[in-house]
C-alpha cells in the first residue's frame, strides 16, 4: 500500500476526473488523500455530498474569507505587473503567478505523508512538484488539457503564455508519471517537451453503476438534443448549432444543462429568433458528475460541440462523448482532430455534425432523424459501446497501472 496525495486548485464537485482517479486509487488498496479547494460557495452542498461518501481523507484550502487569502491575492496581482515590466519569470515564482492559491496548496500538501503527489490542472502539478520537493519524494500529473493551449488568454496574453510553459517546463520532466486525457493531448506534451515516454492516456469516462439500467427505446416526435457543461456560455459551439438547428426540416429542441453565463439565455434565444428557429431552448439546473449519465438517458442525441481554436479544443476528448455512450445516445461530434481520430471506433453511434456549414449540418440531421431503424441501432451500439468500452470500471486498469508503475 502506498501513501497518495492528490491535489487540485478546483472544488472536488467540479473536478470529476480527480473523484473517479481517489476512488479508483483507494480501491486498490492505496491510502489516498485529496487536497481541494473551496473558492464558489455555491458548489459547497454538491461537495458535501461527495465527502460524505468517499472513502479516501481529504484537506480543503479556502479562500474565501480571511485576510491572509485577501493579501496572497494582493500579491499575486502585484508579482504579476512586476513580471510584466521585466522582474525575472522563474520556475520557483511562475506557480504563484499563475494561481494565488498554489502557496496554500502546498504548505496543506507538504503535511500529508505521501509517497507520491499527484497534481491535477496546472496548479496542482506546481503544488506537487513543490510539495514533493520539500518533502523528499516523488510527483505525478494528470493532464485534462493541454495548458500551453488550453484557453485564448494562455495562448494570446504573452505574460500568462511565458507563466504556462515555464511551469510546464520546468515540472514535467521530473515527473515519475503523466496521465493525459486523450491520445493527442498525450502526443502533444511529449512532442512539445521532449519527454521521454509517450503519457499513458486515461479517457474521461464514468463508472458503470452512474449509467441507467437499461438503454431506453427512442421515441418518434421531435428531436431532442443534449449538451452539458460547467458553464453554458459562447464560444462553446451552441451558436452554429442554433443556426444549423434553424435550417432544419424537422422539429428540434435543444436541451442545456449548466450554470448559464450571464445574458447568454437572452443572446442565445435572440439568434434562434435570427435564424428563423422557433424551437424550445431549455436550461437545466446544474448537476452533479455522478447524475449525468442518467439525466442524459431521456434525450436522442448527445452533442460534443468543441471547436478547433484554441488548440487544446482540437486535441482534446470530453466527458460529454463518454457520458452520452453510457447512457445509451448516440453522439453528434464537431470536427476536431481529436473527433475526428475517436470517430472510426465509434461507427453507427456517431455522426459528424460540420459547424461551419448549417445547411449541411441541418439536412444531416434531417436524414438521421427521419430513418428511426438507423436512429434505434445508433442507440443499441452506444449503448453497447458504454457499456463494454468507454466506461470507468475499464479504464481505471490503465491509471492504477501507471501510479503501481511509478511506485515501483
Amino acid at each position: 500500500m502506498a501513501r497518495l496525495c492528490l491535489v487540485t486548485p478546483s472544488h472536488l464537485s467540479s473536478n470529476p476526473r480527480l473523484v473517479k482517479a481517489a476512488g479508483a486509487l483507494c480501491a486498490a488498496g492505496h491510502d489516498v488523500h485529496v487536497v481541494a479547494h473551496r473558492y464558489f460557495p455555491s458548489l459547497d452542498e454538491t461537495d458535501a455530498a461527495l465527502f460524505k461518501t468517499a472513502p479516501w481523507k481529504h484537506t480543503v484550502v479556502d479562500s474565501t474569507r480571511g485576510l491572509q487569502q485577501g493579501c496572497s491575492k494582493l500579491r499575486r496581482r502585484l508579482l504579476r505587473f512586476a513580471l510584466s515590466r521585466g522582474f525575472p519569470l522563474t520556475p520557483g515564482n511562475a506557480g504563484f503567478a499563475h494561481h494565488a492559491v498554489v502557496p496554500m496548496l502546498v504548505a496543506t500538501a507538504a503535511r500529508v505523508p505521501a509517497d507520491l503527489y499527484v497534481g491535477h490542472c496546472l496548479a496542482g502539478l506546481a503544488a506537487a512538484a513543490q510539495a514533493a520537493h520539500l518533502t523528499r519524494t516523488r510527483y505525478a500529473f494528470d493532464a485534462e488539457d493541454f495548458h500551453s493551449a488550453e484557453t485564448e488568454t494562455a495562448v494570446s496574453d504573452h505574460l500568462e503564455h511565458r507563466i504556462v510553459t515555464t511551469l510546464e517546463a520546468a515540472c514535467l520532466p521530473g515527473c515519475a508519471a503523466i496521465t493525459a486525457s486523450s491520445p493527442l493531448i498525450a502526443r502533444a506534451y511529449r512532442e512539445t517537451y521532449q519527454l521521454p515516454d509517450t503519457p499513458s492516456v486515461v479517457l474521461n469516462t464514468f463508472p458503470l453503476d452512474q449509467g441507467p439500467a437499461a438503454s431506453s427505446p427512442s421515441p418518434g416526435g421531435t428531436l431532442r438534443l443534449y449538451w452539458f457543461s460547467q458553464t453554458i456560455g459562447s464560444g462553446r459551439g451552441l451558436e452554429p448549432l442554433v443556426a444549423t438547428l434553424g435550417r432544419m426540416k424537422q422539429p428540434a429542441s435543444l436541451h442545456l444543462r449548466g450554470l448559464p453565463s450571464s445574458g447568454f439565455p437572452e443572446t442565445l434565444r435572440a439568434l434562434a429568433r435570427q435564424n428563423h428557429w422557433s424551437g424550445e431552448i431549455e436550461f437545466l439546473p446544474f448537476a452533479t458528475p455522478a447524475d449525468m449519465p442518467r439525466l442524459a438517458a431521456g434525450y436522442h442525441l448527445g452533442l460534443s460541440l468543441e471547436l478547433r481554436t484554441p488548440r487544446n479544443r482540437d486535441l482534446c476528448l470530453t466527458n460529454k462523448i463518454f457520458t452520452y455512450l453510457l447512457a445509451g445516445l448516440p453522439v453528434a461530434l464537431s470536427s476536431t482532430s481529436a473527433q475526428d481520430a475517436l470517430l472510426p471506433d465509434l461507427g453507427r453511434a456517431a455522426l459528424t455534425l460540420p459547424l461551419d456549414d448549417p445547411a449541411a449540418g441541418a439536412a444531416l440531421l434531417d436524414l438521421w432523424w427521419s430513418d428511426r431503424a438507423a436512429v434505434a441501432a445508433a442507440r443499441a451500439h452506444a449503448w453497447h459501446l458504454g457499456q463494454t468500452r468507454y466506461n470507468w470500471d475499464h479504464e481505471k486498469t490503465a491509471l492504477v497501472a501507471t501510479i503501481e508503475h511509478a511506485l515501483s
